[in-house]
């Protein structure tokens, strides 16, 4: 297949990111990374800065992308990563959503500077639980149209729990259609790595994709797992062609063997057809 000049959507969408670790455009090991000393199990690391990625994905016309900032406020490498993040904001404006660390004190000056949604977790589910007092503040800062929550989620004990802290630490949160439910009237859409599996290219959770699939009613992206164009087909069938898709580490931008303009064309096809 060759490139695309432009991406025609269908059921399941493909939503790129922007993942930044200390300063750098990078692919990491979900589980991997580590507060402690800014350490993560690398996957790739480009010579391209964050702008850059927006631009091109602003040039197909792909919307809904999100900007992730993976390190600590209190990281030494923070203002780096930021300044990267808000440097792709500003490079395709009103094209991308932001998180990692957003607050209402914070919310406000990604927005202004070109994010269509910020993305929240760890501010909303605090101390294990779900702050419904956080989630109304963050809500009265972006307004239910433009913020998004992040379900990211680790499996223990047959259930996939939310984890906070950039996927460090567990929540007594289990991700399920009530709790879908509860928090759908706060938010305009779901975003839900796979932790476990992200980074891998190893396969989806097929039981999470499943649930997610049949709950359907706000726009939900997955990501975790993705490595190749059977794991598409499979995403398409057990989400019911309902849920949005990120690919990371497989994808060649990021160095792997999944080539972007394929990509496009896969999710730009009749599902009848792959």
């Amino acid at each position: 297949m060759k490139v695309l000049n432009s991406y025609r959507r269908s059921g399941m969408e493909f939503r790129p990111c922007i993942d930044i670790h200390n300063g750098k455009v990078k692919q990491i090991v979900g589980g991997s990374l580590r507060d402690e000393g800014d350490t993560a199990e690398e996957n790739f690391v480009s010579e391209q800065d964050a702008a850059f990625y927006a631009q091109l994905y602003q040039r197909f016309q792909i919307r809904g992308g999100h900007v992730i900032l993976l390190n600590a406020k209190d990281s030494p490498f923070y203002a780096e990563t930021k300044s990267q993040a808000l440097s792709a904001l500003r490079a395709a404006p009103d094209t991308l959503q932001v998180g990692g660390g957003i607050t209402p004190e914070n919310a406000r000056e990604f927005l202004d500077a070109g994010a269509t949604h910020v993305i929240v977790t760890s501010w909303v589910f605090r101390d294990g639980v779900l702050n419904y007092g956080n989630l109304e503040k963050i809500c009265a800062v972006s307004g239910r149209e433009r913020l998004v929550l992040d379900l990211s989620c680790r499996k223990r004990d047959g259930a996939y729990y939310v984890v906070t802290d950039r996927w460090q630490k567990f929540t007594d949160e289990v991700i399920s259609e009530a709790l879908l439910d509860r928090l759908a009237g706060y938010a305009d859409e779901f975003l839900i790595h796979a932790a476990d599996v992200e980074g891998k290219a190893s396969g989806i959770e097929r039981g999470l994709v499943e649930m997610l699939g049949g709950w359907n009613r706000i726009p939900v992206t997955y990501a975790g797992g993705v490595g190749s164009f059977e794991h598409l087909r499979q995403l398409r069938e057990w989400g019911r062609d309902r849920l949005n898709v990120t690919i990371g580490s497989a994808l060649d931008l990021f160095g792997g063997d999944m080539p972007f303009g394929d990509v496009l064309a896969f999710l730009s096809s009749d599902p009848a057809d792959s």
